[in-house]
């Protein structure tokens, strides 16, 4: 793998050397998405009944995309697009245009309880480190994590009055750094048992937490995923749920030094119009607080997708508990929740032959039945 063609470990030096990863949409392009946004008004229909031909962007508004997602792919394993004409739409538009440009990116995924697809990121009350909770709803600063799905993308519609900063770093330089200091720890967060909670998103068929290491690899490919409030919330709502050893502990917390630090953690602010997409495999997330505007349309509002992609890499198998489908390029990831319609089943099976994609219908691949003989072995 060479750079420039797969992901790489990176620093904050190294991002804020090497901006390649900023993409700025051309006039060109931006009319291609105000046009598109046009016909799709014009021709109304409701998002998960949408195709491409019901948002026809033109070749290079669809080619400012296809970079976007093959630059999350790539060295840096995120991708900043800036110049979407958000101040010309309204909400309601932007909804439209977002999933519109969804639609040429990939395959999306439903996101919450509600299974949603497309979740507005703003503090609607919703408290964080509680039983349930969940970040994007809330104000508060988040731990780093990653998304349940191949590509978060977050489009900004308005900032905040102050703070809100986002924050990204490699998860492939997170790996390098605790086996500097801790080599014995990396077999430790490469096991499969380590427990998180679905924070009450799972499908009803799926028992309440699952089990996926914190690290690994899959055909030459290095992925990550953690996120300690989920593995906190398991063991605090569950008590079935095995307890962590020390090993496991100090795995965490050395992970808890290292991903803030200035040496590897890059802060960006997002401005109205950004487009930030991320490679949930090989980067970490956060946010710091913030503090809102009085008026309602001037709040901070960012909107998301999910999206499972066609140029995906492979993963471990042990990660097919929460992924689904471990194939590269295959239709995978995301929250079932318990409101899943027939228009979603639809959609994912249509969107999926439009984009390529391998795909298979949910089940469960552990069981609640199976999920308590596993708890009881341990």
């Amino acid at each position: 793998m060479s750079i420039g063609t797969s992901p790489q470990s990176w620093k904050t030096a190294d991002v804020e050397n090497d901006k390649s990863w900023i993409l700025r949409l051309t006039p060109e392009e931006i009319a291609g998405f105000r046009d598109a946004l046009a016909y799709a008004k014009s021709h109304p229909k409701e998002l998960l009944d949408m195709t491409q031909a019901d948002y026809p962007l033109p070749p290079a508004s669809r080619a400012a995309l296809s970079r976007a997602i093959g630059t999350t792919q790539g060295r840096w394993g995120m991708c900043l697009v800036k110049g979407f004409p958000v101040d010309e739409w309204t909400e309601a538009e932007m909804r439209i245009a977002y999933w519109g440009m969804g639609l040429y990116m990939g395959v999306g995924r439903t996101q919450n309880r509600m299974s949603e697809v497309i979740n507005d990121v703003r503090d609607a009350g919703g408290s964080y480190k509680v039983k349930g909770g969940r970040g994007y709803n809330t104000n508060a600063g988040l731990d780093f994590h990653q998304d349940s799905a191949d590509v978060v993308a977050l489009l900004c519609r308005r900032t905040a009055k102050a703070g809100g900063t986002s924050k990204v770093m490699s998860s492939i330089a997170l790996r390098e750094r605790v086996g500097e200091l801790r080599p014995e720890l990396i077999p430790v967060l490469e096991e499969n048992h380590w427990f998180h909670s679905f924070q009450n998103a799972q499908d009803p068929s799926q028992p309440a937490y699952y089990r996926c290491p914190l690290m690994g690899r899959a055909g030459g490919f290095f992925c990550a995923r953690t996120n300690r409030k989920n593995t906190v919330a398991a063991l605090r709502d569950f008590p079935e749920v095995p307890r962590l050893t020390p090993l496991q502990e100090e795995a965490l917390d050395l992970m808890d030094t290292i991903m803030p630090s200035e040496e590897f953690c890059y802060s960006m602010e997002l401005e109205r119009g950004d487009m930030q997409l991320l490679n949930s495999f090989v980067t970490l997330h956060s946010r710091t607080p913030f503090e809102d505007f009085e008026q309602p349309d001037e709040k901070r509002h960012l909107m998301r997708l999910w999206l499972s992609i066609p140029s995906s890499q492979p993963l471990p198998p042990q990660w097919a508990e929460y992924w689904g489908d471990t194939r590269a390029g295959a239709v995978r990831g995301g929250v079932r929740g318990s409101a899943i319609t027939e228009a979603f089943l639809q959609y994912e099976k249509r969107q999926a032959e439009a984009m390529g994609m391998p795909f298979t219908s949910f089940k469960p691949v552990v069981t609640k039945e199976e999920m308590e003989r596993i708890v009881a072995a341990h």
